[in-house]
C-alpha cells in the first residue's frame, strides 16, 4: 500500500529562468495566491516515505497522479500496489488512466481515492439509496466499489453549523433591510446614507466570505435590496454531511478496511507539518530550478531521518517524539580544553534520559571524554 499527496512550498523571488518551478498556485498554508512549487511524497502504510517529487507551483494535482504510479512501478518491483491518495487527485479520466495501467501492466495496480462527493450530481441519488450497516455502506459508482463511511454526530454537527452561518447571514441582511425601510420613513443614522447598491455590496462581501454562495443569493438586477435562501441546496448538501466516499478497485478489502487504509493517509499531512515546522522547507530562497529541487531533496531526506527516529522509537516503546528526542539531544554539549600543551575534548555527560534514548534509538553512545 502506498499513499500520495501533494503539499505547496513557498518560495521568494520575481525574477524567471529557464525551466522555472516557481509559478503562482493557490497556496494551501494561506489559502490566497503565492509563488511556489508544489512538492508530492510517496509513503508506505507503515509511514516511511518512499519518493518524493517536484511539480510547478500551479500545477493541477490531478495531473500528477499517473505520472507518480509509473515512478512507483519503475523504480521499485513490488507485484501488488494499492494507491490511496485524498480528494484533489481525483477525476474520473485518473480513474480511467489507472484501470488502464492496471489493465497493461503485469502487475496488480488498485486504488482507492477519496471522492469530492459534491462535484458529482448524479452520486445524490447513490447517497439516497444506501443503507448503512455500523456506519458503512457500500454501491457501485464509475463501474467501481463505492465505500461510504457515515458519522451521524459529525452530520448533525456540520449541518447545524451551516445553518447558523446562513441564519447569521440572514440577520444581518434583515439589519440592511431595516436601515434602508427606516431611512425611506425619514428616520435617518449619522454617517453615509444607506443605498439599495450598497446594502447589495455589503451583503455579496459578507456572502463571499461566509462561503455560502451556494445556499444564499442575492438579486443584483432589482432595484430595491432582496435576497432568497435555496432550501433545495441546503438539503441536497444535507445529503453529504458527516460521510466519507471512497472510490476504489480493491475487492479483497472490506469496507470497514478500506476506510481504515484511507484514514491512514492523514499520516502523510503529518509529515507535511513535520516539513514546515521541524524541518523548515519553506520558505525556499533559490532561484535555479536544480537548486530548488536540491533543497527539496534535503528536506525529503531530513523527513526519511524523522521518520526512521519514529518507528524505532515505537518500536522500544518509548513515549517520545522525534521532535521531543531531538530536543533532548540538543543539550548535550561538546567541549574543548587546553591544559599546557595538552588538549583535551569530549562531551558532557549523559543523563539517565539521554543514554536510553541512544538505546532506543540504536545508536552507540557518544564517548564521555576524549584525549
Amino acid at each position: 500500500v502506498v499513499f500520495y499527496d501533494l503539499t505547496t512550498v513557498r518560495i521568494h523571488g520575481e525574477a524567471e529562468v529557464a525551466g522555472d518551478v516557481r509559478a503562482y498556485g493557490m497556496n494551501k498554508e494561506t489559502g490566497g495566491i503565492a509563488r511556489q512549487f508544489v512538492l508530492g511524497l510517496v509513503q508506505t502504510s507503515d509511514g516511511l516515505p518512499l519518493m518524493h517529487t517536484v511539480h510547478p507551483g500551479n500545477v493541477a494535482e490531478v495531473r500528477t497522479l499517473r505520472a507518480m504510479l509509473e515512478e512507483v512501478l519503475r523504480r521499485f518491483t513490488v507485484q501488488r500496489v494499492i494507491l490511496v491518495a485524498d480528494r484533489g487527485l481525483l477525476s474520473l479520466d485518473n480513474v480511467a488512466q489507472l484501470s488502464e495501467l492496471a489493465a497493461s501492466s503485469a502487475r496488480r495496480i488498485e486504488f482507492i481515492l477519496a471522492v469530492p462527493a459534491r462535484r458529482y450530481g448524479e452520486l445524490g441519488e447513490v447517497m439516497d439509496r444506501l443503507e448503512f450497516t455500523d456506519g458503512v455502506a457500500q454501491a457501485r459508482f464509475a463501474e467501481h466499489r463505492l465505500v461510504v463511511a457515515h458519522d451521524a454526530a459529525r452530520a448533525a454537527e456540520q449541518g447545524a453549523r451551516r445553518r447558523t452561518r446562513i441564519a447569521e447571514l440572514e440577520a444581518f441582511a434583515e439589519r440592511l433591510v431595516g436601515k434602508l425601510d427606516a431611512q425611506d420613513d425619514g428616520i435617518t443614522e449619522r454617517g453615509r446614507r444607506a443605498t439599495d447598491r450598497g446594502a447589495y455590496s455589503r451583503f455579496a462581501r459578507a456572502l463571499a466570505d461566509a462561503e455560502l454562495t451556494r445556499f444564499v443569493s442575492a438579486d443584483y438586477q432589482a432595484d430595491r435590496f432582496s435576497y432568497t435562501v435555496d432550501e433545495a441546496a441546503i438539503l441536497d448538501a444535507e445529503r453529504f454531511d458527516g460521510k466519507l466516499v471512497l472510490l476504489t478497485s480493491v475487492e479483497d478489502l472490506t469496507g470497514t478496511q478500506i476506510i481504515e487504509r484511507y484514514r491512514s493517509l492523514a499520516d502523510i499531512e503529518r509529515g507535511f507539518r513535520v516539513l514546515k515546522s521541524d524541518i523548515e522547507i519553506a520558505p525556499v530562497y533559490h532561484r535555479l530550478p536544480e537548486r530548488i529541487r536540491a533543497h527539496a531533496q534535503i528536506c525529503y531526506l531530513a523527513l526519511v531521518l524523522h521518520r526512521v527516529m519514529r518507528m524505532r522509537l515505537r518500536a522500544r516503546g518509548s513515549t517520545l517524539s522525534p521532535t521531543s528526542a531531538l530536543r533532548l539531544l540538543s543539550r548535550i554539549q561538546s567541549h574543548r580544553a587546553t591544559i599546557g600543551a595538552t588538549h583535551y575534548s569530549g562531551v558532557s555527560r549523559l543523563t539517565a534520559e539521554q543514554a536510553r534514548l541512544f538505546e532506543d534509538l540504536n545508536l552507540p553512545k557518544p564517548p564521555a571524554k576524549a584525549l
